[in-house]
This record gives structure tokens, C-alpha cells and sequence, in this order.
């Protein structure tokens, strides 16, 4: 069994996949339009080029998405993807450009748990929470 996140965008799915992709290291395994489904003639002309279906390989993991109409769209509130990083650099990196343009709910510090934690949403509608993590030792 596995379990992915299915994110709803209002318009903007293909460009949110092709920013994670460029700047998370990520790769689109599969973006499908409405215009390429096979009943497509009966697709709206403003929905044609709309995503119908997205997936993402990013770190261990895929993400799916899609676009939906943009006045049923809501930006992500109570979930977040959490980003487990490997050092303090990337982290800092990583929080540049998914802040950019974006809302800040915790801006990038140490705690007591994270050399590097934040919490943001970026300019898509998705919440992240951004982690390089220190060793938990028992």
C-alpha cells in the first residue's frame, strides 16, 4: 500500500509542477489536459488546456495534482507537505524560492528539534513545512 498527495489548483497546476520541478529537483512523470482526454470534444473551450491529471516524482515520493474550476479553489489551510532536507544550505535555498511571492507562517529558524524549520504557503496555494532535521538520538 502507498499513500500520495492529490493537490486541486485553480488554474495554475502545470506551472506550480514545472516551478517544484526546476527548483525541488523533482520530475513530472505525467501531465494530462482535458483537451487529451478521449471525450474531449465535449471539454469546453477554456478548459482544454486546463491539467486534468499530474504526477510528480520529488524525493521519495509522488504528488499528483490537477487543475479545478478557479471559484471552487481554496489554497491548502490544515495540511502540509513537509520537506525533509539533508543540510542548512539547502534548506535556506529551498525556503528562498517557495517564500517568494508566497506567505510566511513561521519564518526559517533553529529550534529545538530542527537546525532549519519553516512553515509557509507558497505562491500556488501550497502549504510547506521545511525541515533539516538534527539526529534524534534515545
Amino acid at each position: 500500500m502507498k499513500l500520495y498527495t492529490y493537490l486541486n489548483y485553480g488554474g495554475n497546476c502545470r506551472q506550480a509542477f514545472r516551478f517544484y520541478e526546476q527548483h525541488l529537483g523533482a520530475q513530472i512523470t505525467m501531465m494530462v489536459t482535458h483537451g487529451q482526454q478521449p471525450n474531449a470534444d465535449s471539454v469546453p473551450p477554456e478548459w482544454k488546456d486546463a491539467i486534468l491529471h499530474a504526477r510528480l516524482h520529488i524525493g521519495e515520493t509522488e504528488l499528483m495534482g490537477a487543475d479545478i474550476p478557479p471559484d471552487r479553489f481554496q489554497a491548502t489551510r490544515s495540511a502540509y507537505l513537509s520537506l525533509l532536507v539533508g543540510s542548512i544550505e539547502e534548506a535556506e535555498r529551498i525556503y528562498g524560492v517557495l517564500s517568494d511571492g508566497g506567505e510566511i507562517f513561521m519564518p526559517m529558524q533553529e529550534t529545538f528539534f530542527a537546525f532549519r524549520f519553516a512553515m509557509l504557503r507558497d505562491k500556488f496555494g501550497t502549504s510547506w513545512m521545511l525541515l533539516h532535521e538534527r539526529s534524534q538520538q534515545q
